[in-house]
């Protein structure tokens, strides 16, 4: 029977694997069988945010104290009861962590959105499936695919992180990175890189050696050292979300971070701390910044911006993740569980396929 991971909403540590009946399709509505999704930190992020940012709205539970975590990964329609979505066509986009989906779609010029009417204040890039045989990022082979749900959606996030920093923090020539270890901060920091910005990664002792074996990086200091941080014109960009450490780093800098933005709470159980130096963190919001660079440098060029790049970082990443697949619902639960307690390594990337 199909089956779906549940998550607790008060402690997202706890999941449950709950049995999903197979129903008729009402007229619009189409079945995905969901061949595989990525777990990574932004999925905790969801997690422990998901009442703030709407994460638990996307797909459902019926119950108010469990909810469904979305995440990106590739699926297959399997039956159609839309005249104009045909069965047999794959599609990458949000999913829950499940075997099997059911949505009411509506066509695109793309591929499809999920046309609920619970979904209907979601920004469009949370509700769009994109067809395969239509997507400018696709690249072929089930390792491609892999990297493409790990990375993709992180990567995108750097990319308009970087890209949102360069239209609004002035003369900074500097960036600061904590968890600089996670994948997006991974990716923001090659975009960083590659826009002539010194980057600076901040990280726990156990992942210093990866995060310098990495070719994005011109610095990396623990957390314990922040004050070895050159003084220079800086942003600050905080995967982790913990308080304290973007704090000393605002102690360390002051009035030489242009802006602070909070992306993910990697860190999800650190204590929360006053920032008192410096301009107050904002909390980035992906939409927004894509709308702003489109209307800095038209859709087209926006789209092979992220392109090129994406390919570029995709490929390189074979030098430094290895991908790990959890097949069945206790290996996916097994995954989240590891993701949660951080005990995935730095150079892992877990995909999971309840089937």
């Amino acid at each position: 029977m199909p089956n779906v991971l549940e998550t607790d909403r008060n402690d997202a540590q706890r999941t449950r694997t709950v049995d999903q009946p197979t129903t008729p399709l009402a007229d619009g509505e189409v079945r995905f069988a969901i061949e595989s999704f990525a777990l990574t930190a932004n999925n905790i992020t969801y997690a422990v945010a998901g009442d703030m940012l709407g994460y638990w709205d996307f797909f459902p539970s019926g119950d108010d104290a469990w909810g469904r975590v979305p995440a990106m990964g590739w699926a297959t329609v399997t039956e159609s009861a839309h005249p104009d979505v045909p069965t047999g066509d794959r599609y990458y986009g949000w999913f829950p962590l499940a075997s099997e989906h059911v949505a009411t779609v509506a066509p695109t010029s793309a591929g499809i959105r999920d046309d609920g009417d619970h979904r209907s204040q979601h920004a469009p890039v949370y509700r769009s499936y994109v067809a395969t045989d239509r997507d400018p990022y696709h690249q072929d082979g089930t390792d491609a695919e892999h990297r493409h749900a790990l990375l993709r959606g992180l990567f995108v996030t750097g990319f308009l992180a970087d890209g949102h920093l360069a239209l609004t923090s002035g003369s900074a020539t500097q960036t600061v990175v904590l968890s600089a270890s996670s994948k997006t901060a991974i990716g923001y920091a090659a975009c960083a890189k590659a826009r002539g910005v010194e980057v600076v990664g901040v990280t726990s002792p156990r992942n210093v050696d990866f995060v310098r074996s990495l070719p994005y990086y011109d610095q990396v200091v623990t957390y314990d050292d922040v004050d070895q941080i050159p003084a220079a014109p800086s942003t600050v960009v905080d995967m982790a979300g913990v308080a304290s450490a973007t704090a000393a780093v605002h102690d360390r800098l002051g009035d030489s971070i242009a802006r602070s933005l909070t992306i993910g709470m990697s860190h999800h159980e650190a204590e929360r701390v006053p920032v008192n130096a410096g301009p107050a963190p904002e909390f980035f919001f992906a939409p927004t910044a894509s709308q702003a660079l489109i209307d800095e440098k038209g859709a087209e060029r926006h789209e092979r911006e992220i392109a090129e790049s994406l390919f570029t970082f995709v490929d390189a990443s074979s030098d430094w993740l290895t991908v790990d697949v959890r097949t069945g619902a206790e290996a996916v639960a097994q995954a989240w569980s590891d993701v949660y307690d951080g005990a995935v390594p730095p150079n892992v990337g877990v995909i999971g396929s309840q089937t």
